[in-house]
């Protein structure tokens, strides 16, 4: 079975053989010069000069921590999709203030609207998803990092869940001060490790917010960041398939990978216009996955069945999309030629 999942995606063989590396204990050198390794990786990745932090955990957790260590009382949430409202739901499940700015689905947050909301009320922060998976919706990052760098006090935390590692980001030039990851998306590494970037400002307003939580307080992880330790027990296995995918993107290159992306995202793209439909306009169209709206009304659940049968898995449509689109992710360690693929699987299966 081949994946063509919003996420979790293929991983390549030396990656998962890394795994099988031996045991070894979390506080030792051998460790120490895996955390080594990694660290410049990530630094490069993130586009940053500061921390990157590594939780063994689902970027879930990354995500409440980011509202927990620097949101002490109210958040703006922008929304454009199930993953976006799921942000804002983390924060005001942790007992924060939350106003959302939603645009409809299919449609990406508008800068113009972010400025006029910060205009209305004061924020400790501000909250967006920048590759929404649930509609195929690229948020337009920079655009919406300039905006609030027009409030001085005001923190910017992004969800760049699928996203990272697919696109190039530099966090300290835009001014993202906590941006989130997950490893299982475009780093082609199996779930279970989070990734943050944290700026020196959410440090600082980390240091006067007292209920941070325990697990992952961000004033923990730079506690031992310079003893190239985690807080907790990381999981080893999953940090040497880091090493393992950190050196496949830097073997590769971040303009090579981006475009090899976008390539894969056009590809997808012109087919659902041939045969159905995208979902969301294709000036704010991912490159790392495709929502596939359905106006021939066929039974897409029928279809994905079909295509599995074939050895090919498709995600189904999600949230109050769900059997109304199907998405198709193409990221990590996909190639053009697993898109041509999968499309002649997709046509057969019509």
């Amino acid at each position: 079975m081949k994946i063509f999942l919003p996420g979790p995606t293929e991983v390549h063989p030396d990656v998962l053989a890394a795994m099988a590396q031996r045991q070894i204990g979390h506080r030792t050198p051998e460790l120490h010069a895996v955390m080594r390794r990694i660290a410049p990786g990530l630094k490069r990745l993130f586009g940053t000069e500061g921390h990157v932090f590594v939780g063994t955990c689902s970027a879930t957790g990354a995500l409440e921590a980011a509202v927990r260590n620097v949101v002490p009382g109210r958040l703006l949430n922008l929304e454009c999709g199930a993953w976006g409202r799921r942000f804002g739901d983390i924060a005001a499940a942790n007992g924060i203030d939350v106003d959302r700015v939603r645009s409809p689905w299919g449609e990406a947050n508008r800068p113009a609207e972010l400025r006029a909301a910060l205009k209305r009320a004061r924020y400790d922060a501000v909250a967006v998803v920048w590759c929404e998976t649930s509609t195929g919706v690229l948020n337009p990052l920079a655009e919406i990092a300039a905006v609030v760098q027009e409030h001085e006090d005001v923190l910017l935390l992004v969800d760049g869940v699928s996203a990272l590692g697919a696109l190039p980001v530099n966090v300290d030039q835009l001014g993202v001060d906590v941006l989130v990851a997950g490893v299982q998306k475009a780093l082609a590494v199996p779930p279970g490790l989070a990734l943050f970037s944290v700026s020196g400002a959410a440090l600082s307003r980390a240091e006067t917010v007292k209920n941070r939580g325990f697990y992952l307080d961000f004033l923990r992880h730079r506690a031992v960041a310079d003893k190239d330790e985690t807080p907790s027990t990381p999981s080893t296995a999953h940090l040497f398939a880091l090493d393992a995918a950190l050196a496949r993107v830097a073997a590769e290159g971040m303009p090579a990978r981006a475009a090899r992306h976008e390539e894969m995202a056009a590809m997808c793209r012109q087919w659902a216009r041939k045969r159905f439909a995208l979902f969301c306009d294709e000036g704010v169209s991912s490159p790392t996955v495709t929502c596939i709206g359905n106006p021939r009304g066929s039974d897409i659940p029928a279809f994905l069945a079909r295509v599995r049968d074939k050895g090919c898995q498709l995600g189904s449509g999600y949230g109050e999309l769900k059997g109304k689109t199907f998405r198709v992710g193409h990221m990590g360690e996909h190639r053009p030629e697993d898109i041509e693929e999968l499309i002649d699987v997709m046509d057969a299966c019509l």
